[in-house]
């Protein structure tokens, strides 16, 4: 009987040691994935880039700002579908997209530093003419100093940008399902023509 005891008890022992092991060597794994997503959301100088779209509201409620001329002849017509080129979003590259609206605008890559703090965003994809505080009559050119209304990422609105680059062009909102996490997203901002193509 006490040999049963001891055997059963050995083998407690060894079966709670055994879990134990497993248990902190997942954590390891998590902690060890978990540290190379954030280095991954980094460039070389530190600073994020267009595709580091954590806090980004994928999503919107389909407003869009005043004064955006809606286009007449657009290539891709609204409630037509399209396949999406562009990977400045996670997910979004290959997806196919609904169109929401077409617009007639310029559209910029900004870099800023965040209004409520944190690292700076660089060559940011897109905010459009409409989305810059007490906009010019002119489109922007590389280099010009904005200050952005848009709320596509957290601390955008409000924020001091630098124009990178500008583009006239027609952009598109657009409602299709995340190719990586099958996240339905409605009303996003913005996509350009040339990150179209036909279905």
């Amino acid at each position: 009987m006490v040999k049963k005891r001891t055997i059963l008890f050995l083998l407690t022992v060894i079966t709670a040691l055994f879990l134990a092991a497993c248990s902190n060597d997942n954590k390891e794994h998590s902690n060890m994935n978990h540290g190379e997503k954030k280095t991954e959301q980094k460039n070389n100088s530190g600073n994020m880039n267009h595709e580091d779209m954590e806090g980004m509201d994928h999503s919107s409620s389909g407003e869009v700002p005043e004064g955006l001329k809606v286009a007449e002849n657009p290539k891709f017509k609204v409630g037509s579908q399209a396949i999406i080129n562009s990977d400045h979003m996670e997910g979004m590259k290959g997806a196919e997209a609904t169109i929401v609206g077409a617009y007639d605008t310029t559209v910029y890559t900004i870099s800023y530093t965040p209004a409520t703090g944190g690292e700076k965003v660089t060559n940011h994809k897109w905010i459009i003419h409409e989305e810059i505080k007490d906009a010019s009559d002119k489109p922007y050119t590389s280099g010009d100093e904005v200050i952005v209304e848009a709320n596509h990422m957290e601390g955008m609105n409000g924020a001091t940008a630098v124009i990178d680059s500008a583009q006239q062009t027609t952009v598109y909102m657009v409602d299709y399902t995340s190719t990586t996490g099958g996240e339905k997203v409605t009303n996003h901002k913005w996509v350009t023509e040339d990150e179209l193509s036909a279905k």
